[in-house]
């Protein structure tokens, strides 16, 4: 039972993780019509600028100062020179370019930091590990990166959905030429939506930084499970990245940490254990095929 209530943890953690990269890839490619590939290398910048800052300074508040506002500022950046032109493109001219882009942050960051992962430290007043249950200590890192990623869906839910701000984020996201005519500045607003989102992929990265190596070509490893989260979820929706997130990270954690132990009731250890890691690796990508057979525009469509 320990062991189940620890994977479902794990599961958790790595939810809110993969939510705070959906709900901005899913706010631009629903207010914007862009497909943003270079998403996962926002994730990326904001890994490498707070372990950068955690070396330099010790200071973990630091690091996370760092990490944000590098991500934000490159991502603004990225959307004023290369993807405010793309807007009128075809979705293969925004999938060339922001393809482009991975190659450039992955190639400017081997130039500044080396093809060696960086290793960054818990911080002090979150190492360690705190008990849960009888013989379930668990790491209060993890527990406070759960913490955080649900206060930031809690903040997003008020920002869209109570806000004046909220309120141009829908109406544009579906109504972009109305929101236009009534004499939004609608270039500045999608330079915040995409540096917002930005903001919260380098919030991902940098608490990703403590748990798994730092290293260039990071962004694009988890690249694609967001994607599958948004699809899941249904494009242009916070809540659906939300609950998507959930969904994927308990699967795909649950999968690997279960489906080996029970292929071994019917095979051999070795079979049991090869044939577990394939059924876990695609096990979110049937579980999309599945919700796309039965709701193809997502769980939770159309609702930012």
């Amino acid at each position: 039972m320990t062991l189940v209530f620890e994977q479902l943890l794990n599961g958790l953690q790595f939810g809110v993780m993969l939510f705070l990269l959906a709900a901005g890839l899913t706010l631009i490619f629903g207010i914007m019509g862009v497909i943003n590939l270079a998403h996962g290398s926002l994730y990326m910048v904001g890994a490498y600028a707070a372990a950068f800052a955690a070396a330099q300074t010790g200071s973990f508040l630091l690091a996370v100062l760092a990490g944000l506002t590098a991500a934000a500022l490159i991502g603004m950046a990225m959307e004023l020179l290369v993807l405010r032109r793309l807007y009128a493109r075809d979705h293969l001219d925004q999938v060339l370019a922001t393809f482009a882009l991975i190659l450039i942050f992955n190639q400017s960051v081997t130039i500044l930091f080396g093809r060696q992962p960086l290793f960054v430290s818990v911080p002090p007043a979150l190492n360690g590990s705190v008990q849960l249950l009888p013989g379930l200590s668990y790491p209060v890192y993890r527990l406070a990166i759960i913490a955080v990623g649900l206060l930031v869906a809690l903040g997003l839910y008020l920002l869209i959905n109570r806000t004046r701000i909220g309120m141009l984020v829908r109406a544009g996201a579906t109504h972009r030429e109305m929101v236009r005519a009534l004499g939004v500045d609608i270039r500045l607003l999608y330079t915040a939506v995409f540096g917002l989102g930005a903001l919260l992929a380098g919030l991902a990265g940098l608490m990703a930084g403590p748990i798994l190596a730092v290293q260039v070509g990071m962004g694009e490893q988890i690249l694609i499970m967001t994607f599958v989260v948004v699809v899941i979820g249904g494009v242009g929706s916070i809540r659906g990245a939300f609950f998507g997130a959930l969904i994927v990270g308990l699967v795909d954690t649950c999968l690997r940490a279960f489906m080996p132990g029970l292929l071994r009731h019917v095979m051999t250890g070795s079979e049991a254990d090869a044939l577990g890691a394939g059924i876990a690796s695609m096990g979110i990508y049937l579980l999309m095929a599945i919700v796309l057979l039965v709701r193809p525009k997502g769980l939770f469509p159309a609702h930012v």
